[in-house]
């Protein structure tokens, strides 16, 4: 593609070069420089990819934009632009092609639930004959083709490059989950999504490299609602008010409270021989009943929020119902066993207010004793080391302190800080340094009606420790143990 019209609506200033030169690719790491390519030189909380612009020209690329001026050879085209992020979302939809306009999007953000809710919507599109795609947490999905990434909203480039193939592979639909850092790093500032959907908001990603407080965190996630064309929005959430008040878009509500446009009513916990779940009435232009294969009340909340999606959309409402009812989230609520002496589960909860909602929901089918097993990750906020280790104190009959990824703090200091928050109650709790070890523990030491919940990590295979990453997978380590004292086959 020529420079030219990869820059056609990106303000800019060429301060050297020629605009008509062929560019090869569009890259934004130096490691992946190939010769001909067009070298976007993005500020990361750790690197300036200023610095990396001399091993780009010494790769071969032909064309260099940043914010800040460089002195490059004659023969090289040098770009600049206010803000790299910004830029380079332009250029990667110009590069592949603008492939969201030519599908049906769907971005979904919130504190929590994002993921279930993905997953639901993702079935109820299927199940309703329409090829789809998902970008979230768990990686990407090109129709059946699973791709792993690190962010639940990828780099722009990365995102465009996916919508492209998902595009070209039939895909009518794509679900996408937009986090926080995803809206403020402008990784969708050049995708117009036909619906947005909110599912809550609660103070999470505040520290270092995040967000500087909980009005900043707030600001960035109400922006989808500037980004879309219908938002479909938790009417019960306490700070509806300040998410919707700029909203540009049409605004359909969900919830338990009479002013929402669909609501749930008539709420009952299910759980037989291998299944956990929960069954309500929907309403809002009919009343008709919904069974949801994951357990919780949060979870209603989740499945609202699809199911209003599935009605706006004007989808069958049996294959809605269908889809719910089937299903399933890897690492979410995920049950590894389910009979009348044990249960235990792996979860994704890995901050205060999605940990104390777990545990809500479990302490409602009424275990005879509930076991919590996580840790916190390091170089993150010891607040919300504070905050689960009180809230597991509180709610837990018993907390195993464990690692979770460490990265390059000790896994001492990290348990200390939990600690704290334990400290904070009367609760029951052992630390055993080693999550495999604590696992096992956890069900070495059951007893009858235990419920165990693994949580932190969820559908994680890996474990991050003084940099080095290692498989570790809970639902494998929980299986194994399982199978060794006889509770599952």
């Amino acid at each position: 593609m020529v420079l030219k019209e990869l820059l056609q609506k990106i303000p800019h200033t060429l301060t050297q070069g020629d605009e008509e030169r062929e560019i090869t690719a569009v890259v934004c790491d130096s490691r992946k420089v190939v010769p001909g390519c067009l070298f976007v030189a993005i500020s990361g909380s750790r690197a300036d990819g200023c610095e990396y612009v001399p091993q780009a020209i010494e790769a071969g690329a032909a064309a260099i934009v940043a914010e800040q001026t460089a002195a490059v050879p004659q023969t090289v085209a040098f770009v600049q632009v206010k803000d790299s992020r910004a830029a380079l979302s332009g250029l990667a939809a110009a590069w592949y092609k603008e492939p969201a306009k030519q599908m049906t999007m769907i971005g979904i953000t919130g504190t929590k639930g994002k993921t279930t809710t993905a997953a639901m919507v993702r079935r109820i599109l299927e199940e309703s004959g329409r090829k789809t795609g998902l970008i979230g947490t768990n990686g990407a999905w090109i129709g059946n083709e699973h791709v792993p990434t690190v962010n639940t909203t990828p780099e722009s480039l990365e995102i465009h490059g996916f919508l492209r193939r998902m595009a070209d592979n039939g895909c009518e639909a794509v679900v996408m989950e937009v986090s926080s850092q995803g809206l403020m790093m402008h990784r969708v500032d050049d995708i117009f999504f036909d619906y947005g959907l909110f599912t809550n908001i609660s103070p999470d990603h505040i520290g270092p490299n995040e967000h500087k407080d909980f009005a900043d965190y707030l600001e960035h996630k109400s922006r989808l609602l500037r980004r879309c064309r219908v938002g479909i929005v938790n009417r019960d959430d306490a700070h509806f008010a300040e998410v919707v008040e700029k909203a540009s878009c049409q605004i359909v509500t969900f919830g338990m409270e009479t002013q929402a446009d669909w609501r749930a009513g008539q709420i009952d916990y299910r759980t037989g021989h291998g299944f956990m779940g929960v069954a309500f009435e929907a309403s809002g232009a009919e009343r008709f009943p919904v069974e949801v294969s994951v357990p919780g009340l949060f979870n209603v909340y989740n499945a609202l929020a699809a199911l209003a999606l599935g009605e706006t959309m004007g989808l069958k409402r049996e294959a809605v119902v269908r889809a719910l009812k089937t299903t399933a989230v890897d690492g979410r609520m995920e049950i590894v066993c389910a009979t009348p002496k044990l249960v235990a589960l792996v979860d994704y909860a890995h901050n205060a207010v999605s940990l104390e909602s777990l545990l809500d929901t479990l302490r409602a089918y009424r275990p005879k004793r509930l076991v919590c097993v996580f840790g916190c990750g390091g170089n993150r906020s010891k607040l919300r080391r504070y905050e689960m280790g009180e809230i597991s104190g509180r709610k837990a009959d018993l907390s195993i302190i464990t690692a979770d990824n460490s990265r390059w703090e000790k896994v001492e200091d990290i348990m200390a800080d939990i600690r704290v928050g334990i400290g904070k109650t009367d609760g029951k709790f052992v630390a055993i340094a080693d999550r495999r070890e604590a696992i096992r523990y956890s069900v070495e030491k059951a007893e009858e009606g235990d419920m165990i919940a693994v949580v932190g990590k969820g559908h994680e295979d890996y474990q991050e420790i003084c940099g080095v990453r290692s498989h570790f997978l809970d639902r494998e380590e929980l299986q194994k143990v399982l199978k060794e004292f006889g509770y599952i086959e």
